[in-house]
């Protein structure tokens, strides 16, 4: 089970040129989506806890990208 909607991964691949997407495409997206997440959020939780706190602000995911 994904926590992510295939539909809206699927939305997102279209918004992006994307004509169609099979079944089998649209669950790797959202395999990989989700692993790019969970790693950019660890990222930007070491860095507010660095920072002296336990939430993540949208500084945290902008360095955490550069950080990609």
């Amino acid at each position: 089970m994904t926590d992510l909607p295939i539909a809206a991964v699927v939305r997102i691949a279209k918004a992006n040129g994307a004509e169609r997407v099979g079944s089998d495409a649209a669950a790797v997206l959202v395999e990989k989506a989700e692993e790019y997440i969970g790693s950019l959020a660890k990222e930007a939780n070491k860095l507010a806890l660095h920072a002296g706190r336990k939430t993540i602000k949208q500084e945290d995911i902008e360095m955490a990208v550069e950080n990609f």
